[in-house]
């Protein structure tokens, strides 16, 4: 039987477990989760939510969506989330990078995001591009891509997983736009309004397999 989606979003609010703090601007963490899903099932004695049901959820920027979203909390209150994709399908996570007009979006057959570690991993047919406001400006395609929010540093690895008629060998495929060049000197710039960090690509490859 499905839950009506009021009565969903009423025991998202109440269940701690149900808070998914991925990683977004600061601001995020302080904002109220919103859920759509046909169902939910929740556990208060195990801290563990599962939505099923082309669920939505929503944390301020942070926007997730899957076929089933599966949040547990362990003692200390982090949280691992998982996605998992229809068949035929790829899970979506989107946020926005803090201080700068930049957005993260990443889809795969399953997305984990680790609260402990701030960890998102885009795993099997997996992608994940970053937006300059509404510009694409990277782009890179794998067979599993670790994103650490901590540092803006992706790994990618590619193999049979990442195999498809565009992609025969399944090799790692990358679209990384240059950076604006520096404001030539006696140039006048508005005042910074925060750091603005790149995304850096790994010098290795994640060895994180799944």
């Amino acid at each position: 039987m499905k839950t009506p989606l009021s009565a969903l979003i009423l025991v998202a609010a109440l269940a701690g477990a149900t808070a998914l703090p991925a990683a977004a601007e600061k601001a995020d963490r302080d904002k109220p989760m919103n859920a759509e899903a046909d169902a939910l099932r929740y556990d208060d004695l195990k801290q563990t939510s599962v939505f099923t049901g082309n669920v939505v959820i929503t944390k301020g920027t942070t926007i997730v969506r899957g076929a089933k979203v599966d949040v547990s909390q362990d003692p200390e209150g982090y949280q691992l989330a998982i996605a998992v994709a229809a068949p035929g399908k790829l899970a979506y996570y989107r946020k926005k990078r803090d201080g700068v007009d930049e957005y993260i979006e990443g889809e795969g057959e399953r997305i984990e995001y680790d609260s402990r570690a701030d960890l998102v991993k885009f795993i099997r047919n997996a992608v994940v591009r970053r937006y300059v406001g509404a510009t694409l400006a990277d782009e890179t395609t794998g067979a599993l891509i670790v994103y650490d929010n901590n540092t803006d540093v992706f790994t990618v690895d590619g193999g049979a997983q990442n195999r498809s008629a565009a992609n025969p060998t399944g090799r790692v495929r990358a679209m990384l736009s240059p950076r604006a060049p520096p404001p030539a000197p006696g140039a006048v710039t508005s005042p910074p309004v925060g750091p603005v960090p790149g995304l850096r690509p790994s010098t290795t490859l994640g060895t994180d397999k799944k």
